[in-house]
């Protein structure tokens, strides 16, 4: 790709644009460091565990992992097709995009390592609903993006990488963590990185809503791309959730099992589906805008995109 002009030469940044608005908030919110998290407590907390409770939190542990560090090497694509499309502003959010999920994949390996986990394969608690998704589908449809950047493509790589990787898995996996390990009172430096991890995943999620509005209000007013392939993707999204709530169900039910820390896996369940319900909501308010320029005064009418 060459240059043919440079938006900052002619002019300025559009300070108004929805995604430079959550560049400004980027900047703003997303200054934690992984490094910086105390894990101290941690280690004892891991420690006094039972190897009944380690192996309870061990496959939530094997999901974030996995899935962070998929979504750190897939997200490129995206800020190329921003960049080709000559969308500066996005772009630049983009790059701040980038910079989190780079955290959010150190943050885990950090913990594993402070845990004595470092060199423990945990891919075995990767069920088949969760390879389909991070194995498979989200690669796919990022890597399209590097030869088809069309409205059909870029919509779906938002809707598998924002609207049910973060949208929905990792909502739900934030809302497990808490309720396993607050109840507890255990694990206090991987909770504060969670908290981190669920303030970022918001503007990312922001970034998903937007772009396939965007797109759909412009080439797909019906949201029928949208729409489509999330239910497609659904199946396995909810059978990820349903594997992790399987094992603990199991676990609990030996006689022998030494654990203290509780899961109610059909309030888990349930709020899995209810984050599929938000997105599908969120996304197709969008489909109340003629124009594009309606959804984007609308955002700073409301201010809910403000960088403050």
């Amino acid at each position: 790709m060459t240059h043919q002009h440079f938006q900052t030469v002619e002019g300025v940044l559009n300070w108004n644009a929805p995604l430079y608005r959550l560049y400004e908030k980027a900047k703003q919110n997303g200054k934690w460091n992984p490094r910086d998290i105390d894990f101290t407590q941690d280690k004892i907390d891991y420690e006094n565990m039972t190897e009944d409770e380690k192996i309870t939190i061990a496959p939530l542990i094997a999901s974030f992992s996995a899935g962070e560090e998929a979504v750190t090497l897939d997200i490129l694509p995206m800020v190329q097709v921003m960049a080709r499309q000559g969308r500066l502003e996005d772009t630049m959010f983009l790059t701040t995009f980038m910079f989190d999920q780079a955290k959010h994949t150190e943050l885990f390996s950090r913990w594993q390592e402070e845990m004595g986990l470092g060199d423990l394969d945990l891919s075995a608690f990767h069920s088949d609903s969760y390879k389909r998704i991070f194995y498979e589908k989200l690669p796919e449809a990022m890597e399209r993006l590097n030869r088809d950047d069309s409205p059909n493509a870029v919509i779906k790589a938002a809707t598998v990488y924002n609207m049910v990787v973060e949208g929905i898995l990792a909502e739900t996996g934030y809302y497990s963590f808490r309720e396993i390990l607050k109840k507890a009172n255990l694990l206090p430096g991987i909770l504060q990185g969670i908290d981190y991890l669920n303030q970022d995943e918001g503007r990312h999620l922001q970034f998903g809503i937007y772009t396939i509005q965007r797109l759909s209000i412009e080439h797909d007013p019906s949201f029928n791309i949208f729409n489509d392939f999330i239910d497609e993707l659904w199946p396995d999204a909810l059978g990820v959730i349903e594997y992790l709530t399987s094992l603990y169900d199991l676990q609990m039910a030996q006689d022998w099992t030494e654990s203290k820390l509780q899961l109610d896996s059909e309030k888990m369940k349930q709020y899995a589906i209810r984050q599929y319900e938000i997105r599908k909501k969120q996304v197709n308010r969008g489909s109340s805008y003629q124009r594009v320029s309606e959804l984007n005064e609308s955002m700073i009418r409301n201010n809910s995109l403000r960088s403050s």
